[in-house]
């Protein structure tokens, strides 16, 4: 699948024309997004990319381009310096980002023309630092008027929740959550109720980044939220094969999240009309693993 060189081909044509959406289909929450999914017994497919790597024209580009080829939900990382979940991919990708001047306000200024010609969901990655400094409310009005539906905050303190949860709501966006193998169980059932757009389930304890095999202990975790919550679970952070994303398919999450790995096929590639057509390439050879 992803060898095939006619995929390739196309990646110029869909990331530079607006994608045609169909009639209904703006404007979905990612709840609402999640739930489309399930209801048809598949897998979301949800892919992550660094806003501004290698550059915001391109960022558009991508988003356009996951959305084309039938992303249900896009995950867009706001680049930050000190970025305490991430591995070495998305951490160099955060500093190309920096580096080329991707600031907050430009990164919005893009999601605002870009949001109204997808048809998927885009939710905001970020650290809690940038949004404390801007103030929780500023930070929600803005990502809100940028056209974006939900927020991940990785290491969003647990004594903030509760306070940003209701800035979040108050905008109209959704907090997505995160519940790790460590995660004690009654948190995790806490986690599991004031989570919304989805549940994020963590593959590992430990950092962003390709790994050899999934964590095996997925399959029991999925098992112990989907007892407590009808609610999607989604799961990230080291699945970068198709294999991978086949095996949590079959594990029974409702979808995966494929980080490091897409945002390598940008930030390696020697140029960006190259990156866009290896992102198309390996976003097809995951996509098309899927129930």
């Amino acid at each position: 699948m992803s060898g095939n060189p006619a995929a390739t081909a196309s990646a110029g044509s869909l990331a530079e024309a607006p994608v045609p959406v169909a009639a209904g289909e703006r404007g979905l929450s990612v709840s609402q997004a999640m739930s489309k999914v399930m209801e048809k017994g598949k897998t979301a497919f949800i892919p992550y990319i660094t806003a501004g790597d290698p550059d915001l024209a391109t960022s558009a580009a991508a988003l356009r381009l996951l959305d084309a080829l039938g992303a249900d939900v896009v995950e867009l990382g706001m680049p930050f310096s000190d970025a305490s979940a991430d591995g070495v991919v998305i951490k160099a990708s955060a500093a190309r980002a920096l580096a080329a001047g991707a600031t907050a306000d430009a990164i919005m200024a893009m999601l605002k023309e870009v949001t109204p010609q997808l048809s998927c969901p885009v939710v905001i990655f970020s650290y809690f630092s940038p949004i404390a400094q801007r103030g929780m409310a500023s930070f929600a009005a803005a990502v809100k008027e940028a056209g974006v539906k939900g927020l991940i905050v990785p290491d969003l303190p647990y004594a903030e929740t509760s306070a940003f949860r209701d800035e979040a709501i108050k905008n109209e966006l959704e907090l997505v959550l995160l519940t790790t193998p460590s995660t004690p169980s009654e948190r995790m059932k806490e986690i599991t109720e004031a989570s919304g757009g989805f549940i994020y389930l963590v593959s590992v304890d430990g950092v962003t980044g390709a790994r050899p095999t999934v964590n095996p202990r997925v399959e029991s975790l999925l098992k112990e939220i989907k007892q407590v919550t009808d609610k999607a679970v989604a799961v990230g952070f080291g699945i970068s094969t198709p294999d991978h994303v086949k095996q949590i398919a079959e594990w029974g999450a409702d979808g995966v999240i494929i980080g490091s790995a897409m945002v390598k096929q940008l930030g390696e590639a020697t140029s960006p009309e190259e990156g866009l057509k290896r992102l198309e390439v390996y976003a097809r050879s995951l996509k098309d693993v899927l129930p």
